[in-house]
């Protein structure tokens, strides 16, 4: 059971206390959902994230239909995961199903006034949701209002090269502090632009495919296509590449297969999965 005092379990007993009676002032959103159900534990946390957001905006009570299967049956569910809200003792809007946090977002801002959300939060939310110029805008705007605020910059940075405009985000990375380049975030960009830099000096995909079927040992069509599955995001792609060139030929390029790798790992960061499992290979194969 959640620690959250915004989130409670909602049973027969309490249901027209907790949920009926309380929405009188305060919203309730009513997640009903069980433990064999897929799509209610990919929603769950999204509805819990909320929640915290909101702080006490709107509460939210969560129905096991498993074991409270008569309640389930006094509010009509048909089909798992069901979401109600319910404001003023009446149920006013809901939805099934697994939907986007961007479609639940507008489902609760019809009913429930969000809190004021801090703008370096809204334009990591707006970057999350594929919105970069949103992002673009408010980070802009926070960045003239303190330049000096490094997370702003190198955020900033990230989204001018998103949108291609490499030239802006290396002079952004240039002006940083020596020990502000070396912050992770800061080590990720600089990975990616380099990256992004080679994208125009590599083989077509194709071409070099056709060259490790002739030659699967042919070093230069292995880094190459690594690097091409890099600016591809086909990240685990590419660090098999990289592990493949290691073991025909380490010493290609000096050493290259190794330094992009540890690049890459730099780019994506510690915690990606697909970063621990090749670093594990890595360490195997040297030694």
């Amino acid at each position: 059971m959640s620690e959250s005092p915004y989130i409670f379990e909602a049973t027969l007993d309490n249901f027209q206390e907790k949920v009926m009676q309380a929405s009188m002032q305060t919203p309730v959103l009513v997640d009903v959902w069980a433990d064999w159900c897929a799509p209610c534990k990919q929603l769950m946390p999204v509805l819990e994230k909320l929640a915290e957001e909101y702080r006490g905006a709107f509460l939210m009570a969560k129905v096991n239909a498993d074991e409270q299967q008569e309640l389930t049956g006094h509010l009509g569910v048909r089909s798992l995961p069901t979401i109600l809200l319910v404001k003023n003792g009446q149920a006013v809007d809901g939805f099934n199903g697994a939907l986007p946090e961007s479609e639940i977002r507008k489902v609760l801002e019809k009913h429930v006034e969000p809190p004021e959300e801090n703008p370096h939060d809204k334009a990591n939310r707006l970057w999350e949701e594929g919105d970069l110029n949103g992002a673009l805008e408010i980070l802009t705007g926070l960045n003239q209002a303190d330049p000096e605020n490094t997370a702003v910059l190198i955020d900033l940075a990230q989204i001018k090269a998103e949108l291609g405009d490499t030239e802006t985000a290396q002079q952004i990375l240039d002006s940083l502090a020596p020990e502000d380049k070396m912050q992770p975030h800061a080590r990720q960009l600089a990975a990616r632009l380099k990256f992004m830099e080679q994208a125009g000096q590599l083989a077509p995909v194709a071409d070099l495919e056709k060259r490790l079927e002739v030659d699967p040992k042919d070093s230069e069509a292995l880094h190459q296509l690594a690097l091409q599955h890099v600016i591809k995001e086909n990240n685990a792609q590419a660090m098999e590449l990289l592990i493949r060139l290691m073991q025909v030929d380490s010493g290609y390029k000096d050493g290259v297969a190794k330094t992009t790798l540890i690049e890459l790992f730099d780019k994506l960061g510690n915690t990606n999965p697909d970063v621990r499992t090749y670093r594990r290979k890595l360490y195997t194969l040297m030694h």
